[in-house]
């Protein structure tokens, strides 16, 4: 169970790094000056750089080795966030918007990988997984003796 909690981590790591690096790609250069003074057509420049921040965040957190399920909901939740956004801005002409754009497409690829991986961290960081009832049950033998 080890080695699968491992890969999954090291699956879930690459996946929240990879599409913040991918988000900063697309953002970076569309923050301009005149940008911010003036009013903004788009706000996704704005959203995606928090984003990014937080996924990096918790791919540092996880690399680390906590074992919480909140922060694989956090991660897997950021990257469904962005995964969905993606239609809802583009409204029905998402699926010619994602041809055209490769970066968009590696992105789209990399968020389902990243849910999946933090799907099986949040299945896999189960509290009785980790052996919390074992060392319950330890701390109650010892009080006993």
């Amino acid at each position: 169970m080890e080695r699968v909690e491992r890969a999954v981590r090291i699956v879930a790591v690459q996946a929240a790094l990879l599409t913040a690096a991918l988000h900063l790609l697309w953002a970076i250069p569309r923050l301009s000056p005149p940008m911010l003074a003036d009013s903004v057509a788009d706000s996704r420049p704005f959203l995606f750089v928090p984003a990014a921040v937080l996924l990096i965040a918790v791919a540092v957190a996880v690399f680390r080795g906590y074992r919480y399920r909140r922060l694989s909901s956090l991660g897997g939740g950021t990257l469904a966030v962005l995964l969905v956004g993606y239609p809802l801005c583009h409204g029905g002409n998402a699926a010619d918007a994602l041809l055209t754009e490769p970066l968009a497409v590696a992105a789209v690829a990399v968020e389902v990988v990243g849910v999946v991986a933090f799907t099986g961290l949040y299945h896999v960081h189960h509290p009785d997984r980790l052996g919390s009832t074992a060392a319950a049950a330890d701390n109650n033998d010892a009080r006993n003796n």
